[in-house]
């Protein structure tokens, strides 16, 4: 039976229903959760599920990303509300869920035409120091995550599934970076905030025209934690001219453009509009790339193994190593 089938005999129990006739469009941008256009007799929303085939452990949440976007939503305007939540994997093969759909356009490596980068980094930094001005308490979200150890625990956790990822035994840029991180953990510092973890602007909707944000997506991994982790992991893919080359085939976020803003000058913003101090960010910064490279290795052995399409994940394993031969050298530099 057919996705739309099973789905259409799904949604009355939530009191919902699918056109009839209408099927699932998937919309482009994302790299490895499935988002797909489906028209309700509502109006239209969005069905998002993980990728297909093996996840790793604590990959594409969606219950987690339900109960955060259920929460935020009425404090945020710019989440989209959840309209419905599914846990049975036998309906669609997966946990699922459908939101609103929103508005607007995901820029990843280059800018469109005419479109004004620091708008964009300006809603994207305006929509994490939001965030993080939400006191968790209040908006539900009190007991999201384990922040006290976040740093050692992350380190941890994405220390396992480099080894996962690397079966056959880490790079010795792995090991080294894993090492030095280790030998240096710095403390949590300060209140925990709530954390996308994933906040860049392709993950953030805007109006073509004005770069005005329309929608917050993808929050299978929020959670609570210090406000600066938020930050090192956008200035993880924020590839400057000066990098190495093989780090500019990246293209996550569009600093490559002409005019683009440097990682101090990112830093600087998420001041500026009101953030407060993240602390030192080497450290955060250092394991946000070892996450982007592990992620990436992942991406690329689920396309290895025939799970994944498209040839832009072969170049995700030379990619990944870049980013740790990277890491490695900028925190030896600040050590």
């Amino acid at each position: 039976m057919r996705d739309a089938d099973i789905l259409a005999d799904w949604l009355p129990s939530q009191g919902l229903a699918l056109v009839p006739g209408s099927g699932l469009a998937p919309l482009g941008g994302g790299i490895a959760n499935r988002n797909e256009r489906i028209a309700l007799t509502s109006g239209v929303a969005v069905l998002r599920r993980p990728p297909p085939g093996a996840l790793a452990a604590g990959a594409s949440d969606m219950a987690r990303e339900w109960r955060v976007v259920s929460a935020l939503a009425p404090h945020l305007p710019v989440v989209p509300r959840g309209l419905a939540f599914c846990g049975d994997s036998d309906v669609l093969g997966t946990p699922f869920l459908i939101l609103e759909h929103r508005p607007g356009i995901a820029i990843a490596g280059s800018l469109p035409a005419g479109a004004d980068g620091t708008a964009l980094l300006d809603a994207t930094i305006a929509q994490m120091v939001a965030l993080h001005r939400l006191a968790p308490d209040a908006v539900g979200l009190g007991d999201l995550g384990k922040p006290d150890g976040f740093y050692p625990r992350q380190l941890a956790g994405w220390t396992k599934r480099a080894t996962a990822v690397w079966d056959a035994g880490l790079p010795a840029a792995a090991a080294d970076l894993i090492a030095a991180l280790a030998a240096a953990e710095p403390p949590d510092g300060g209140a925990p905030v709530l954390l996308h973890m994933d906040l860049k602007p392709d993950n953030l909707l805007v109006d073509p025209a004005t770069m005005a944000p329309q929608a917050l997506i993808d929050w299978d991994m929020a959670t609570r934690g210090p406000r600066g982790f938020d930050l090192a992991v956008l200035l993880s893919y924020w590839t400057e001219p000066g990098d190495p080359v093989a780090l500019h085939a990246l293209q996550a976020v569009p600093s490559l453009a002409p005019g683009a803003a440097t990682r101090a000058e990112v830093t600087a913003r998420y001041q500026n509009l009101g953030g407060h101090d993240p602390g030192p960010l080497a450290w955060p910064l250092a394991l946000a790339r070892l996450r982007l490279a592990v992620a990436w290795m992942q991406l690329y052995r689920k396309w290895q193994r025939g799970e994944m399409s498209g040839d832009r994940y072969a170049g995700f394993e030379p990619l990944a190593l870049a980013v740790l031969d990277q890491a490695l050298d900028a925190f030896r530099q600040e050590q």
